[in-house]
């Protein structure tokens, strides 16, 4: 027995470990083959169109530049490709007039970074700069001449620009996959709100709070993905034609944002009133409900958004629109049977969450205002 837990512990870790690591795999395998296919592609033009014996340069230059960034590729890529060139050409200026050795390395190193930080403050352009700078002077010196290193990195970075424009991949999926985590955490804070409000436990309503605040990670990567979206959409010939539906996204993104941090607010408010007991038994029930419901048509909305068929989505986000409107025309106290100044409260601070939500379906603001009872 004394050996079972920590075995189990094991296993189930390996097992976690394991599946997160396949996940990973699968998500990067087109990042990685496109990778491979501009490493290789760099080192056979340098070697069989320039004539260059083992361009070992070339083949770094376009896998460092391409990576597995995040954000914003084209700027990137193109940080990194000039780093790296840089960097290369530096130390091999510095070679041709130093020599190599020791301390030539650690004076290359040096003037390289100072330089690096002269040029750019990106702390990537500085370690490539620096990195590529040094191995240079490391390294013995090819046949073709001191520059034959530079011309290999320029074709490296070159190349990794030109397949960053031209297969840059979806720039729709990250920003789906992204948002569908992020109206899966929604809809379980609103779940977890329905919960604690059905069993009158302020506790179970502070969990809520605690795993709606945890969603700041989630919203910061849904931005970031967001800003290589544009990116991509604008640059790449083979998407451009997916800017408007980027743009849309977008949009839904930054109300799926603020009903995220209107939950917050309802789910404290929601702890308050619970710890006074602010309703009735049948207020209780009607807005607990109520919070099903919405939660429901949340995870109908994070459907519509995913879904690739235009007309899918299209179809989705009107069914997620139609129940998040039948939702809103339930807000208001004296239809969820709530006579108490702190339940009618409660229900004032859902309703900024229910109007960003049905703007996310595409709404303008007064559209969605629209569907409030009035007070």
């Amino acid at each position: 027995m004394s050996t079972g837990g920590p075995l189990s512990r094991a296993r189930t870790f390996l097992r976690n470990r394991t599946r997160v690591g396949f996940s990973r795999s699968k998500a990067s395998l087109f990042p990685a083959a496109r990778m491979t296919l501009c490493a290789v592609a760099a080192y056979v033009i340098a070697e069989q169109l320039l004539g260059h014996e083992g361009p070992l340069f070339a083949a770094t230059a376009s896998l460092v530049a391409l990576g597995f960034a995040t954000g914003p590729r084209f700027r990137k890529v193109m940080e990194v490709a000039i780093g790296c060139t840089l960097g290369i050409a530096v130390g091999d200026l510095l070679l041709h007039f130093l020599g190599s050795g020791i301390w030539q390395a650690a004076a290359v190193l040096l003037i390289s970074i100072l330089l690096a930080r002269f040029l750019d403050s990106g702390s990537i352009f500085s370690t490539q700069m620096g990195i590529q700078s040094v191995l240079v002077v490391l390294l013995p010196a090819p046949d073709g001449g001191p520059f034959t290193r530079s011309l290999d990195a320029v074709v490296g970075g070159v190349l990794a620009l030109v397949v960053t424009m031209l297969i840059p991949g979806d720039p729709r999926s990250a920003p789906k996959t992204n948002l569908q985590k992020l109206l899966s955490e929604l809809a379980s804070v609103l779940r977890e709100c329905s919960n604690a409000l059905s069993r009158s436990d302020s506790t179970l309503a502070w969990h809520a709070l605690v795993r709606a605040r945890a969603s700041q990670k989630l919203i910061d990567e849904v931005r970031t993905s967001f800003s290589g979206a544009q990116e991509v959409a604008r640059i790449s010939p083979a998407y451009r034609r997916h800017r408007e539906e980027v743009g849309d996204l977008q949009k839904s993104a930054e109300m799926i944002d603020l009903a995220m941090r209107n939950s917050r607010v309802f789910s404290r408010r929601l702890t308050s009133a619970i710890n006074h007991a602010a309703m009735t038994d049948d207020a209780i029930e009607s807005f607990a409900e109520v919070l099903l419901e919405a939660a429901d048509a949340v995870e109908v909305l994070s459907a519509g958004l995913s879904d690739p068929d235009g007309g899918a989505r299209e179809r989705r986000l009107s069914s997620a629109r139609n129940e998040l409107a039948a939702v809103a025309t339930r807000l208001h106290p004296k239809t969820l049977g709530i006579q108490k100044l702190e339940g009618e409260g409660l229900v004032l601070v859902f309703r900024p969450l229910m109007v960003d939500l049905l703007e996310a379906t595409g709404l303008t603001h007064d559209e969605a205002a629209a569907y409030l009872p009035k007070l």
